[in-house]
């Protein structure tokens, strides 16, 4: 007797076998969007400018008085790509240990944001950058001369892990 009573319920009636109203109703939908301004960024003459929220390719963080890396290697732990390589080196600095090696595979990093996470010292963070050009794979791996960047260009995103940490 239930299964009577949900037939009869589900059963459509003639304007909805034959979808007129959704075509129609589809129809003005687009014809509406079509009417409305167009969002078109004309690219290499405007260029975007990311919110803080934004994880562009990761790079080092470059303090006054040297980087902040203490090669603890959970960076390239974490990657589910395998993209990280460090090594480490000793010091006699305050810091016991530095990378002597930190490369990034921008052809293996997929952004995830894992190595920014898991970062006790945010010394790795993912930067702003959206534009990356490799002529050949050489060029994708990223030594720390290209991923060391300074602290005032990284300022928006760092305020932005620490509101949201």
């Amino acid at each position: 007797m239930n299964v009577e009573k949900n037939t009869e319920k589900n059963r459509l009636n003639f304007w909805e076998r034959i979808y007129l109203p959704e075509i129609a109703r589809g129809l003005g939908l687009t014809f509406k969007q079509m009417l409305k301004p167009k969002m078109t960024r004309q690219y290499p003459e405007e260029k975007w400018e990311p919110t803080g929220s934004y994880r562009g390719r990761p790079v080092l963080v470059l303090e006054e008085d040297g980087e902040r890396c203490v090669a603890c290697s959970l960076c390239s732990r974490v990657c589910p790509a395998l993209a990280i390589e460090v090594q480490a080196g000793e010091t006699t600095k305050e810091k016991e240990r530095y990378p002597v090696k930190f490369e990034i595979n921008m052809l293996r990093c997929i952004y995830c944001g894992f190595c920014e996470e898991v970062c006790p010292e945010e010394a790795i963070i993912m930067s702003k950058d959206y534009e990356l050009i490799f002529t050949n794979q050489e060029d994708a791996i990223l030594g720390k001369d290209k991923l060391l960047i300074p602290i005032a260009q990284l300022q928006d995103r760092l305020e932005f892990l620490r509101q949201y940490r």
